[in-house]
């Protein structure tokens, strides 16, 4: 890919003592995966990513008080419920931290390997006192999984501490690390988050900062500077900014803490006892919150002791449209999260009416691999109108397949975290919906299994399109050549796992399933990133890496 000298792209920036100035971004010319699908995976297995499935890489939670401090909350107890809510989004590594709201100098850190419930146990919780904080789940896919790169990243710039917290993948990641790199400043880590540090301790020339740094002007800097992917709670002193990229590819969300006693009563902002931020909303209630709205695309709220407001919007180019990532409504979001004003069960829900409505099929059940094709099985046998029951039980305390080293230990390991239900399969023929097929390593020995406990039949209906491109923005997706949907047709990968037939929804089927539930549908502003499926990236394909 071509490439441009930026030697002296930073004029219009003032050096902080912190850190040196950020190149402007390349452009990035508009392109499909397949044009060279391939040689970008390469670069990113050199920067240490382990892509061997399909996995979202983090959520971001932030919490702030509202009153005087000290606050009678417990913001780290309450961040570490938001933490937990948010597992699903990332298994390896979490972090929280936490600011009193009065110094600058310092905050308080506690991060590390592991699950959340395992590194914050009573002691840890107490020592994050604060009033208020932000915090991190993470599964790498910018950087290996290394202490160093747990979040939130904490740097100490010439006005305090800055700590941030990321979701996603910065796209245009390469021409921003090559020019910090180029001037000196050496980097400790792979991550996008430090990163997005380093760039916000630089000021643009043209914003005054007599009284302090004017943070939203240098978030909105950044902004500019990167497109595509992400989204940031970045806590300094006493606030806390919750960004998202001006495309909306990744999710994050504004709940108020209510009362104890506030029931179902509507509470008034200036009555809330805090506010908190997150990448999906499902662990609001856990926590004595409630879901206020999505932050839009290009957004900088600003959260304080007062409560929130919007500071800058950044707009997209006029010609661009919103890319939402469409797979947290397949795969990624908690069922009981909420996007685009409807819950992410319901689309689940339509996707799998679509489904049926374009791939019917004459059986006598209809069910799901639990739990992920659930809720699309469900509105599959609605649709159909046949009935729907159970025919797998799932062992809870077997971890996910795809974490295993060999493809052999993954298909021994269905056997372990499945069992038939075999007086609701015997002599029956089966409609088992799922929501993915990846590898396609697994569906086979679940086939096996039904054929196993007596089915006469297994059809197999896939409530997502195929899987045939690889994601740069976020998503942990395998090379094209493990994405089995590149290897075999539909018809070709029945009779590869044993199934009776298979069929996949159509891309237009999925956005118009996701679209059906929505409280509002604005041709303009709404969008979807299906760069898995088609190979279409809204910010164009990465920049190959250096090393």
């Amino acid at each position: 890919m071509a490439q441009r000298d930026d030697r002296n792209c930073c004029a219009n920036l003032k050096k902080d003592e912190s850190c040196c100035q950020v190149a402007k971004q390349m452009p990035v010319k508009p392109q499909t995966a397949k044009m060279f699908p391939d040689k970008i995976y390469k670069s990113v297995q050199a920067k240490g990513v382990d892509a061997t499935g399909m996995t979202c890489e983090c959520g971001v939670f932030g919490a702030i008080a509202c009153g005087d401090y000290p606050t009678q909350l417990d913001i780290a107890q309450m961040i570490c419920l938001g933490l937990v809510a948010l597992q699903h989004r990332g298994q390896e590594s979490a972090g929280i931290v936490t600011s009193q709201g009065k110094l600058t100098k310092n905050f308080t850190v506690h991060k590390g390997m592991g699950m959340i419930n395992n590194l914050f146990n009573d002691e840890a919780i107490r020592k994050l006192k604060g009033n208020l904080g932000i915090g991190h789940t993470r599964y790498s896919t910018s950087a290996a999984s290394e202490v160093v790169n747990c979040q939130p990243f904490v740097v100490h710039t010439a006005h305090g501490a800055l700590a941030i917290a990321h979701n996603g993948e910065l796209v245009n990641c390469e021409s921003l690390r090559r020019e910090v790199l180029e001037r000196g400043v050496g980097l400790s880590t792979h991550s996008d988050s430090e990163l997005i540090a380093q760039s916000l301790c630089c000021a643009p020339e043209d914003v005054s900062e007599h009284d302090g740094p004017n943070w939203p002007a240098r978030i909105r800097h950044f902004m500019t500077l990167a497109p595509l992917s992400y989204s940031l709670v970045v806590m300094h002193k006493d606030k806390i900014y919750a960004v998202r990229d001006s495309y909306g590819n990744r999710p994050l969300c504004l709940g108020k803490i209510v009362p104890v006693d506030a029931g179902h009563a509507n509470i008034e902002d200036k009555l809330a006892e805090g506010w908190v931020v997150s990448s999906e909303s499902c662990g609001f209630l856990s926590i004595g919150a409630r879901y206020v709205r999505e932050v839009e695309p290009g957004e900088i709220i600003e959260l304080s002791r007062n409560g929130y407001r919007t500071v800058d919007i950044v707009e997209r180019p006029d010609y661009k449209r919103m890319a939402f990532c469409i797979f947290e409504y397949v795969y990624f979001a908690r069922s009981d999260s909420m996007f685009e004003g409807q819950m992410v069960y319901s689309a689940r829900l339509q996707c799998g009416r679509q489904l049926a409505r374009e791939s019917p099929v004459d059986a006598d059940l209809v069910s799901s691999v639990p739990e992920s094709g659930t809720a699309a099985a469900h509105g599959y046998a609605r649709e159909s109108g046949l009935p729907f029951g159970e025919v797998l039980c799932k062992n809870r305390y077997v971890g996910r397949t795809f974490i295993q080293p060999s493809n052999r230990l993954r298909q021994l390991g269905v056997a372990k975290k499945f069992g038939a239900l075999a007086q609701n399969v015997e002599g029956k023929r089966i409609t088992l919906v799922d929501d993915s097929i990846v590898r396609g390593n697994t569906i086979g020995p679940i086939i096996k299994l039904l054929r196993d406990a007596g089915a006469t039949e297994v059809h197999i209906r896939i409530a997502s399109p195929p899987l045939q491109y690889p994601c740069y923005m976020g998503i942990n997706i395998p090379t094209r050549e493990e994405l089995i949907a590149n290897k075999l047709s539909a018809d070709q990968l029945a009779d590869h796992v044993g199934a009776d037939s298979l069929a996949y929804l159509s891309v237009e089927g999925l956005v118009r399933a996701v679209q059906m539930n929505k409280t509002h549908v604005n041709p303009i502003k709404a969008g979807y990133c299906t760069a898995c499926l088609t190979g279409e990236y809204p910010g164009g394909l990465p920049e190959e890496l250096s090393w």
